[in-house]
């Protein structure tokens, strides 16, 4: 993985804007990991793949994220101030599957993928649940004989489905926060993608103004302006400016 040109990042932001939040997240980690197809990023567990993510907004954006929250407590508006290495929770420790006892039930199941996720986006909670365990399962006993997804009672399927949530920790990401103004403390998600993306979609949308506006006054094209290292253009849109 290596990061992103300016160029690179504008071309992912723009076939993105037509996308869901996980086609974003694997048009990024397409740009950034040539040497991965896009089959292998899918299948990556969600865990490893916002891993991913992580380091690849650190290396665009910086160690520091800047979050917003709302109190539940008080309806305080809260900002957090967030590092990197605090998010990372153990995705280089994903087992590729997992032995489950559960009563009787013997099962193997894999970690949760972006392509799991894709098939079930309109499925209903129920639904979902069902068709994640039947794609995660690898292989179900009782008594010595073998089973189907279908034949596994509900509440083990999402009991199993849960403990093989938890395995993959990145895949899940809480922060806490505590409000000063009321002193309460409440967990927060904290979705790499959806935070990655809005500060890719302020980027572009300024980076594009600051093309328009140094290519009308000196009549450069966009890569020329792309070329230039945020510092120097910064002092030919001050020197426009003044």
């Amino acid at each position: 993985m290596h990061p992103l040109s300016a160029q690179q990042m504008l071309g992912v932001w723009e076939r993105g804007l037509g996308q869901i939040p996980l086609e974003r997240a694997l048009a990024l980690l397409e740009a950034a990991c040539p040497e991965l197809d896009r089959g292998a990023l899918a299948a990556m567990s969600i865990g490893q793949r916002d891993s991913y993510l992580l380091r690849l907004r650190e290396w665009t954006f910086g160690p520091e994220f800047v979050a917003f929250s709302t109190c539940r407590g008080c309806g305080q508006q809260l900002e957090l101030t967030l590092h990197a290495d605090h998010l990372r929770h153990g995705a280089d420790t994903v087992p590729e599957q997992r032995p489950i006892v559960a009563g009787e039930y013997r099962l193997v199941l894999r970690p949760l993928n972006s392509l799991d996720l894709i098939s079930c986006r309109k499925l209903d909670t129920a639904e979902m649940a069902r068709t994640m365990f039947a794609r995660c399962l690898i292989s179900a006993s009782s008594a010595d004989t073998a089973l189907s997804a279908d034949e596994i009672p509900d509440e083990i399927a999402r009991s199993a489905l849960d403990e093989i949530t938890r395995s993959d920790p990145q895949a899940d990401l809480e922060v806490m926060v505590t409000c000063e103004a009321c002193q309460s403390t409440t967990r927060e998600n904290f979705d790499i993608i959806s935070f990655f993306w809005s500060e890719i979609d302020r980027w572009a949308r300024r980076i594009l103004r600051e093309v328009h506006v140094l290519a009308s006054c000196y009549g450069w094209n966009e890569a020329d302006v792309l070329s230039l290292s945020s510092l120097r253009r910064q002092f030919y849109l001050e020197m426009v400016s003044a």
